[in-house]
């Protein structure tokens, strides 16, 4: 053979020993995969078709490259309903019902200005008198206000609808719910009393004291 027929065939045999090394066998991919972590579903029921073996547990493979992702708790809150906020009974409770049926933010500025409303119009030792915390005329079937209602739950519902039907200025301060003062100023300038409230004279922000009311005037 000529030499330069044995030297191409040298050539081509070197390259195919190289060839074959270089490929990596299965024991060797398997180690360099990530190998994804696996959830046991349910245990294999009955045999596998065709061989007699147990069928293999079902399982569940996630690609280990996946992260988990962050859940944020701190975000989460709640609000009282109805029946929780009839069985506490206070005043606070009944003014945060006026906000759930307005659909407004209970906020503590919207909280506080309602329980400082309701102190101008009935104070708190009886502030749940004629089952009319607001003097609200709407639906209570008493002219100025002083008309009465079943019990406090109707009386929180037509408050709400009365506001939204009638005074946008204090709807809004409530819708915002950020400050207090600034819906008070609303309520002054409205015409829900006639007094104005002294455009503010008459307007206490002390604290006002938590007491709660019979639970017949709850209608419980």
């Amino acid at each position: 053979m000529p030499i330069q027929h044995r030297v191409g065939v040298t050539l081509a045999v070197i390259g195919l020993v190289c060839g074959f090394s270089i490929v990596p066998t299965d024991e060797a991919l398997a180690s360099s995969l990530l190998v994804a972590p696996s959830t046991t579903l349910a245990p294999g029921q009955g045999e596998e078709p065709g061989t007699g073996a147990p069928a293999p547990d079902q399982q569940l493979l996630v690609d280990a490259t996946i992260a988990a992702p962050v859940v944020n708790r701190d975000n989460l809150a709640a609000t009282d309903g109805l029946q929780t906020l009839a069985r506490v009974g206070t005043n606070e409770a009944w003014a945060k019902l006026v906000l759930m049926f307005g659909g407004w933010p209970q906020t503590d500025a919207n909280v506080t200005v309602m329980l400082r409303w309701m102190r101008q119009e009935n104070g708190p030792p009886d502030w749940w008198n004629r089952n009319n915390p607001l003097n609200n005329g709407y639906g209570s079937g008493g002219g100025a206000g002083l008309g009465s209602y079943p019990d406090l739950v109707t009386a929180a519902e037509y408050c709400a609808k009365n506001l939204q039907r009638g005074y946008p200025d204090i709807v809004a301060g409530l819708q915002a719910g950020s400050s207090a003062d600034a819906t008070a100023s609303a309520i002054w300038a409205s015409p829900w009393a006639s007094s104005h409230y002294g455009n503010g004279t008459h307007w206490s922000t002390r604290p006002v004291e938590i007491v709660q009311a019979p639970a017949s005037a709850w209608g419980l």
